[in-house]
Protein backbone atom coordinates (compact mmCIF):
# COMPACT_ATOMS: atom_id res chain seq x y z
CA UNK A 1 0.00 0.00 0.00
CA UNK A 2 2.90 2.65 0.75
CA UNK A 3 4.78 1.90 -2.14
CA UNK A 4 0.86 2.73 -4.36
CA UNK A 5 0.93 6.17 -1.97
CA UNK A 6 4.36 6.91 -2.93
CA UNK A 7 4.04 6.20 -6.41
CA UNK A 8 0.88 8.69 -6.47
CA UNK A 9 2.38 11.38 -5.02
CA UNK A 10 5.55 11.04 -7.22
CA UNK A 11 3.28 11.64 -9.93
CA UNK A 12 1.61 14.18 -8.50
CA UNK A 13 4.56 16.25 -8.31
CA UNK A 14 6.01 15.73 -11.90
CA UNK A 15 2.63 16.57 -13.49
CA UNK A 16 2.44 19.91 -10.91
CA UNK A 17 5.73 21.03 -11.97
CA UNK A 18 5.21 20.08 -15.67
CA UNK A 19 2.03 22.24 -15.38
CA UNK A 20 4.33 25.83 -15.55
CA UNK A 21 6.82 24.28 -18.13
CA UNK A 22 3.47 23.54 -20.39
CA UNK A 23 2.21 27.10 -19.66
CA UNK A 24 4.73 28.28 -21.42
CA UNK A 25 4.89 26.28 -24.48
CA UNK A 26 4.68 28.24 -27.77
CA UNK A 27 4.66 32.11 -25.90
CA UNK A 28 6.55 33.87 -23.81
CA UNK A 29 6.76 34.03 -20.36
CA UNK A 30 4.21 36.47 -18.68
CA UNK A 31 5.50 39.58 -16.62
CA UNK A 32 4.92 40.17 -12.78
CA UNK A 33 2.10 42.29 -12.31
CA UNK A 34 2.96 45.68 -11.46
CA UNK A 35 0.29 46.17 -9.09
CA UNK A 36 1.32 42.93 -6.90
CA UNK A 37 4.76 44.97 -6.05
CA UNK A 38 5.93 46.24 -2.60
CA UNK A 39 6.61 49.44 -4.37
CA UNK A 40 3.07 49.87 -5.51
CA UNK A 41 1.99 49.11 -2.00
CA UNK A 42 4.75 52.28 -0.91
CA UNK A 43 3.41 54.14 -3.13
CA UNK A 44 -0.46 54.24 -2.16
CA UNK A 45 0.39 54.38 1.66
CA UNK A 46 2.79 57.04 2.04
CA UNK A 47 3.04 56.38 5.83
CA UNK A 48 2.64 59.12 8.68
CA UNK A 49 4.86 61.82 8.44
CA UNK A 50 8.19 61.75 10.95
CA UNK A 51 7.39 65.38 11.44
CA UNK A 52 5.10 68.02 10.64
CA UNK A 53 7.25 71.64 9.42
CA UNK A 54 5.72 74.88 7.82
CA UNK A 55 6.58 76.19 4.58
CA UNK A 56 8.64 79.35 5.22
CA UNK A 57 6.44 82.20 3.44
CA UNK A 58 6.33 83.14 0.41
CA UNK A 59 5.90 86.16 -1.77
CA UNK A 60 3.57 86.14 -4.21
CA UNK A 61 5.99 87.51 -6.78
CA UNK A 62 8.64 85.65 -5.73
CA UNK A 63 10.11 83.00 -8.03
CA UNK A 64 11.76 80.99 -5.16
CA UNK A 65 9.78 78.23 -3.71
CA UNK A 66 10.81 76.54 -0.25
CA UNK A 67 9.40 72.98 -1.53
CA UNK A 68 11.32 70.21 -3.23
CA UNK A 69 9.60 71.00 -6.52
CA UNK A 70 10.93 74.12 -7.19
CA UNK A 71 14.20 74.97 -9.16
CA UNK A 72 16.90 74.89 -6.28
CA UNK A 73 14.54 72.72 -3.77
CA UNK A 74 16.30 69.14 -2.47
CA UNK A 75 14.61 66.61 -5.07
CA UNK A 76 16.38 63.48 -3.21
CA UNK A 77 13.96 60.88 -2.45
CA UNK A 78 12.98 60.90 1.14
CA UNK A 79 9.84 59.37 2.04
CA UNK A 80 7.72 56.51 1.57
CA UNK A 81 7.04 55.88 -2.06
CA UNK A 82 9.77 57.89 -3.23
CA UNK A 83 11.88 56.64 -6.21
CA UNK A 84 15.36 56.42 -6.25
CA UNK A 85 17.87 54.98 -8.50
CA UNK A 86 20.73 52.35 -8.16
CA UNK A 87 23.72 52.24 -9.54
CA UNK A 88 25.17 48.94 -9.56
CA UNK A 89 28.93 49.06 -10.68
CA UNK A 90 30.54 45.53 -9.95
CA UNK A 91 34.20 45.17 -10.45
CA UNK A 92 35.94 42.54 -8.23
CA UNK A 93 38.76 40.87 -8.61
CA UNK A 94 40.26 38.13 -6.64
CA UNK A 95 43.15 35.68 -6.66
CA UNK A 96 44.75 33.86 -3.69
CA UNK A 97 47.36 31.37 -4.24
CA UNK A 98 48.69 29.07 -1.14
CA UNK A 99 51.54 26.47 -1.08
CA UNK A 100 52.70 24.53 1.87
CA UNK A 101 55.70 21.63 2.29
CA UNK A 102 56.64 20.20 5.12
CA UNK A 103 59.96 17.13 5.72
CA UNK A 104 60.90 15.47 8.33
CA UNK A 105 63.31 12.54 8.91
CA UNK A 106 64.71 10.48 12.12
CA UNK A 107 66.77 8.05 12.48
CA UNK A 108 67.96 5.96 15.89
CA UNK A 109 70.01 3.31 16.34
CA UNK A 110 71.04 1.30 20.01
CA UNK A 111 73.57 -1.25 19.64
CA UNK A 112 74.76 -3.35 22.20
CA UNK A 113 77.82 -5.28 21.68
CA UNK A 114 78.68 -6.21 25.22
CA UNK A 115 76.93 -6.05 28.29
CA UNK A 116 78.51 -8.07 31.00
CA UNK A 117 78.61 -10.96 28.39
CA UNK A 118 74.69 -11.01 27.97
CA UNK A 119 74.66 -10.79 24.38
CA UNK A 120 77.49 -13.41 23.88
CA UNK A 121 75.46 -15.76 26.09
CA UNK A 122 71.96 -15.26 24.21
CA UNK A 123 72.97 -14.98 20.60
CA UNK A 124 73.57 -18.85 20.13
CA UNK A 125 70.28 -19.54 20.90
CA UNK A 126 68.75 -16.92 18.30
CA UNK A 127 67.67 -17.92 14.93
CA UNK A 128 70.29 -17.57 12.44
CA UNK A 129 70.88 -14.08 11.37
CA UNK A 130 69.78 -12.82 14.43
CA UNK A 131 72.08 -11.02 16.77
CA UNK A 132 71.76 -8.82 20.11
CA UNK A 133 74.86 -6.95 18.41
CA UNK A 134 72.63 -4.18 17.09
CA UNK A 135 69.57 -4.40 19.47
CA UNK A 136 67.19 -1.60 18.27
CA UNK A 137 67.75 0.19 14.57
CA UNK A 138 64.95 2.28 13.45
CA UNK A 139 64.65 4.61 10.46
CA UNK A 140 61.31 6.95 9.77
CA UNK A 141 60.37 9.62 7.15
CA UNK A 142 57.68 11.87 6.47
CA UNK A 143 56.83 14.56 4.01
CA UNK A 144 53.77 16.45 2.95
CA UNK A 145 52.48 18.88 0.27
CA UNK A 146 49.96 20.92 -1.02
CA UNK A 147 48.85 23.63 -3.38
CA UNK A 148 45.88 25.68 -3.83
CA UNK A 149 44.67 28.74 -5.80
CA UNK A 150 41.20 30.36 -5.98
CA UNK A 151 40.57 33.34 -9.11
CA UNK A 152 37.30 35.27 -9.03
CA UNK A 153 36.33 37.90 -11.55
CA UNK A 154 33.09 39.58 -11.74
CA UNK A 155 31.32 42.51 -13.77
CA UNK A 156 28.61 43.84 -13.63
CA UNK A 157 27.32 47.58 -14.71
CA UNK A 158 23.40 47.72 -13.77
CA UNK A 159 21.06 51.29 -13.20
CA UNK A 160 17.54 50.42 -11.82
CA UNK A 161 14.71 52.19 -10.31
CA UNK A 162 14.02 51.41 -6.56
CA UNK A 163 11.08 52.76 -4.23
CA UNK A 164 11.36 53.60 -0.67
CA UNK A 165 9.18 50.86 1.02
CA UNK A 166 9.70 51.64 4.72
CA UNK A 167 11.14 54.81 7.01
CA UNK A 168 12.79 52.99 10.03
CA UNK A 169 12.78 54.88 12.98
CA UNK A 170 16.25 55.94 12.76
CA UNK A 171 15.63 57.83 9.68
CA UNK A 172 16.94 54.40 7.96
CA UNK A 173 15.27 53.58 4.37
CA UNK A 174 14.51 50.88 3.52
CA UNK A 175 14.45 50.20 -0.47
CA UNK A 176 13.53 47.46 -3.08
CA UNK A 177 13.30 47.58 -6.59
CA UNK A 178 12.91 45.29 -9.64
CA UNK A 179 13.13 46.03 -13.35
CA UNK A 180 11.91 42.99 -15.91
CA UNK A 181 12.77 42.83 -19.61
CA UNK A 182 11.78 40.41 -21.84
CA UNK A 183 13.17 39.46 -25.04
CA UNK A 184 11.24 37.32 -27.49
CA UNK A 185 10.90 33.89 -25.32
CA UNK A 186 13.76 35.39 -22.25
CA UNK A 187 12.75 37.64 -19.15
CA UNK A 188 15.56 39.30 -17.77
CA UNK A 189 14.80 39.72 -14.08
CA UNK A 190 16.55 42.72 -11.90
CA UNK A 191 16.07 42.36 -8.11
CA UNK A 192 17.30 45.17 -5.43
CA UNK A 193 16.72 45.58 -2.10
CA UNK A 194 18.53 46.68 0.99
CA UNK A 195 18.54 50.16 4.03
CA UNK A 196 20.32 53.13 2.97
CA UNK A 197 20.75 56.40 4.86
CA UNK A 198 19.34 59.64 3.56
CA UNK A 199 22.40 61.63 3.73
CA UNK A 200 24.38 58.87 1.60
CA UNK A 201 21.54 59.67 -1.95
CA UNK A 202 23.35 61.93 -4.05
CA UNK A 203 21.83 65.01 -5.41
CA UNK A 204 20.96 63.81 -8.46
CA UNK A 205 19.16 61.57 -5.92
CA UNK A 206 21.33 57.98 -6.96
CA UNK A 207 22.83 55.74 -4.65
CA UNK A 208 25.44 53.08 -5.48
CA UNK A 209 25.29 49.75 -4.09
CA UNK A 210 28.29 50.05 -1.75
CA UNK A 211 25.99 52.69 0.06
CA UNK A 212 23.20 49.50 0.79
CA UNK A 213 23.43 47.59 4.04
CA UNK A 214 21.95 44.02 3.57
CA UNK A 215 22.08 44.64 -0.13
CA UNK A 216 20.67 41.89 -1.66
CA UNK A 217 21.24 42.17 -6.02
CA UNK A 218 19.64 39.12 -7.98
CA UNK A 219 20.18 39.40 -11.76
CA UNK A 220 18.57 36.54 -13.33
CA UNK A 221 16.03 34.87 -16.12
CA UNK A 222 13.31 32.55 -16.69
CA UNK A 223 12.23 31.52 -20.14
CA UNK A 224 13.24 29.18 -22.87
CA UNK A 225 17.34 29.38 -22.31
CA UNK A 226 17.12 29.21 -18.96
CA UNK A 227 14.69 26.26 -18.66
CA UNK A 228 17.08 24.10 -21.36
CA UNK A 229 20.12 25.58 -19.60
CA UNK A 230 18.51 23.81 -16.21
CA UNK A 231 18.82 19.96 -15.71
CA UNK A 232 16.10 18.01 -15.32
CA UNK A 233 14.16 17.51 -12.47
CA UNK A 234 14.66 13.59 -12.35
CA UNK A 235 18.52 14.61 -12.96
CA UNK A 236 18.73 17.10 -10.12
CA UNK A 237 17.31 14.22 -7.84
CA UNK A 238 19.14 11.89 -8.89
CA UNK A 239 22.77 14.15 -8.12
CA UNK A 240 21.40 14.51 -4.81
CA UNK A 241 20.27 10.71 -4.00
CA UNK A 242 23.33 8.80 -5.33
CA UNK A 243 26.40 8.89 -3.05
CA UNK A 244 28.56 8.54 -5.77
Amino acid sequence: MFPLKSARLLVSVLLFSACARVENVGRAPELTPVRASPEHAAMLSPGLPLEITTPPPVAEASLWEGGPRSLWGDRRAMGRGDILTVVIEIDDSAEISNSTQRSRGGSESLSVPSLIGIPQRIDPRLPEGASLADAVDLNSSSSSSGDGSVRRNEELTLRVAATITDVLPNGVLAIAGTQEVRVNFEVRELLVSGFVRPEDITRQNEIGYDKIASARVSYGGRGQITDVQQPRYGQQITDILLPF
